[in-house]
C-alpha cells in the first residue's frame, strides 16, 4: 500500500498535514515555554545583590539588565547546548525581559504606536485595534496565572486589588492609558484586560482634518467657539474619539486662562501653563474613601477657574456641570456618551435626575438649554474611521421641547472598493443664535463659513 493510501484521500491528506504541523508547532512552544521558565527559576535562584539592584533600580537601563538575562541565558544553553533554536536568543531575552519587568506578552503592543486598543479575552485570546479595524493575535500569556501576575502588577503600584470579592478594577498605567479589567466570576472566560492607549504626542485639529474626521471649515469655526467661550459638548459611542477631539479643541484655549480639567482617568495633554489637573479616586480596599467626579466639579467650582474641562458626564455630575456653565465658566467643554445630539440632550436630562433632587423635566431642560451651546457628534463609519458626523446648536425651549438645528453634517455617499468610506462634509447654511458671544469677545466670524465652499488651507 502507499503512503497516499494509507493516508486516504487528498484532502484528507491536506487535513492531517495540518494537524501534524499544529502538534509539531504546539510541541515547539511548549519545549520554548518551559525554556523561559528554565531561565526566569535560575535569574530568581542565583541573583547577585548587585544584579538584583540593575533589575530593581527606578531608572532602569536596558541594554544593563539584557546584559544581565543574556548571562543567564548562556547558562542555561551551556548545561544543554540544544534547548535553544538558532536566532531565538534575542527573542527570548526581550521576552524574559517584559516577564520580568514589563507587561510580558502585550508589552510589545504597547510599544506599538500603531495600536489603539488592546483587548485581552483570556490568556489565549489576544485582540488589537488598528486603524479602526479588530484583529486577532498571535500573542498569548502562558495560562491564566501568567495573565493574573501581570494583573497584580499593573495593579500593585497603584495600591488596588483585584480578587473573588472586588473582581472588576479601573486603573491607568504610567504612560496615561486607561485600563479596565475584569476576572472571574463575572468573566466567564478567565480574566479579560481592556487597554485604551494614550498617545504620546496629542493630536491637534490639523491631524484631525488630515485622518478626515472633519474638514477645514469645520476646524475653523470649532476654532473661533473656543476662542469665543461657547460651551461645548462632545458626544459619541465608545471609541468614537471623543477625548481625541475634546484634546484637540482644549489647545485653543488661551495660555492666560486658568483651566480646571477633571478626569476619571487623566487622559487630557493640555499644553496650557496654567492647568489644574484632577482625577477621581475609587474606594480603598475598606470600602472607604472615594472621591467621584461630582465631588471635584464641586470642589473646582472653589478654584477660581476661568474653564472646567471634564472628561466624562456619567452621572449626577452632569448637574454641576451645568450649573457651572451657568453661572459664569463660559467656553466649559465635556463629553458623554450618546448615539446622536438629540439623544445627547436626553442623556444630560437622566444624568440630572441622577443627583437627587425632585425637579420639573422643564427646569432640567431650561438648565440643559441655557448651559450648553453646541454639540460636535462624533461617530464610526463602516470602514472603521472616525467622523464629527454633526455640529449642532443647542438653541432654546419652545414648549418643553429643547430646540437644536445643525450647522454642518456628514453626508456619507457609499463605499469604495478598497471598502473606505465615501463621503463629504457640508454646511446647512443656518447661523447660529449664539453670535453675540463672538462679539462679546471679539472674535470675528468670516461670512462665507456655513457656505458650501472651501476656506483658506491656513495652519490653525
Amino acid at each position: 500500500m502507499t503512503l497516499l493510501e494509507r493516508l486516504g484521500r487528498p484532502s484528507q491528506l491536506n487535513v492531517q498535514v495540518r494537524i501534524f504541523a499544529s502538534r509539531t508547532s504546539e510541541t515547539i512552544d511548549n519545549s520554548y515555554q518551559k525554556l523561559k521558565r528554565k531561565i526566569h527559576q535560575r535569574i530568581v535562584a542565583e541573583m547577585t545583590p548587585d544584579e538584583q539592584h540593575i533589575l530593581s533600580t527606578k531608572n532602569q537601563d536596558v541594554h544593563a539588565i539584557e546584559q544581565v538575562i543574556d548571562t543567564y541565558v548562556q547558562k542555561v544553553i551551556d548545561s544543554n547546548p540544544f534547548s535553544m533554536p538558532r536566532g531565538d536568543r534575542s527573542r527570548i531575552i526581550s521576552e524574559i525581559r517584559d516577564d520580568m519587568l514589563g507587561l510580558g506578552p502585550i508589552e510589545s503592543l504597547l510599544k506599538d504606536d500603531s495600536v489603539t486598543e488592546i483587548m485581552v479575552n483570556g490568556s489565549q485570546k489576544i485582540f488589537v485595534e488598528r486603524m479602526g479595524k479588530l484583529t486577532l493575535t498571535d500573542i498569548r500569556f502562558h495560562n491564566d496565572d501568567h495573565l493574573m501576575n501581570i494583573i497584580e502588577r499593573i495593579l500593585s503600584p497603584l495600591g488596588r486589588r483585584i480578587d473573588e470579592s472586588s473582581p472588576l478594577v479601573d486603573a491607568r498605567l504610567d504612560d496615561g492609558s486607561r485600563v479596565n479589567i475584569i476576572i472571574p466570576p463575572l468573566s466567564l472566560i478567565g480574566p479579560v484586560v481592556t487597554i485604551r492607549k494614550f498617545s504620546r504626542t496629542p493630536l491637534t485639529l490639523d491631524n484631525l482634518i488630515n485622518f478626515g474626521t472633519l474638514d477645514r471649515r469645520m476646524a475653523k469655526f470649532l476654532q473661533l467657539c473656543i476662542n469665543a467661550r461657547i460651551n461645548i459638548l462632545v458626544s459619541g459611542g465608545t471609541g468614537s474619539g471623543k477625548t481625541t477631539t475634546l484634546n484637540a479643541l482644549s489647545s485653543f484655549v488661551s495660555p492666560n486662562e486658568r483651566i480646571v480639567t477633571i478626569e476619571d482617568a487623566a487622559e487630557l495633554q493640555l499644553q496650557q501653563p496654567h492647568v489644574v489637573t484632577l482625577e477621581s479616586r475609587p474606594p480603598n480596599i475598606e470600602g472607604s474613601g472615594q472621591i467621584t467626579i461630582r465631588d471635584l466639579v464641586r470642589n473646582a467650582l472653589r478654584m477660581r477657574p476661568d474653564r472646567i474641562i471634564v472628561g466624562e458626564v456619567r452621572s449626577e455630575e452632569a448637574l454641576d456641570m451645568l450649573q457651572a456653565m451657568n453661572t459664569g465658566h463660559d467656553g466649559s467643554l465635556t463629553t458623554a456618551h450618546a448615539n446622536s445630539p438629540r439623544d445627547a440632550l436626553s442623556r444630560l436630562e437622566t444624568m440630572v435626575m441622577m443627583a437627587g433632587f425632585d425637579l420639573p423635566i422643564r427646569a432640567i431642560r431650561e438648565q440643559i438649554s441655557s448651559a450648553i451651546d453646541l454639540i460636535i457628534h462624533q461617530g464610526r463609519i463602516k470602514d472603521g474611521s472616525r467622523k464629527v458626523t454633526h455640529i449642532t446648536e443647542v438653541q432654546h425651549i419652545e414648549g418643553d421641547i429643547i430646540t437644536t438645528q445643525d450647522l454642518f453634517y456628514y453626508e456619507m455617499t457609499g463605499i469604495d472598493e478598497n471598502g473606505k468610506a465615501q463621503g463629504v462634509f457640508r454646511a446647512t447654511g443656518l447661523l447660529p443664535n449664539f453670535l453675540e458671544k463672538f462679539s462679546a469677545n471679539g472674535i470675528e466670524l468670516p461670512g462665507d463659513i456655513f457656505q458650501n465652499s472651501d476656506i483658506s488651507q491656513g495652519v490653525f
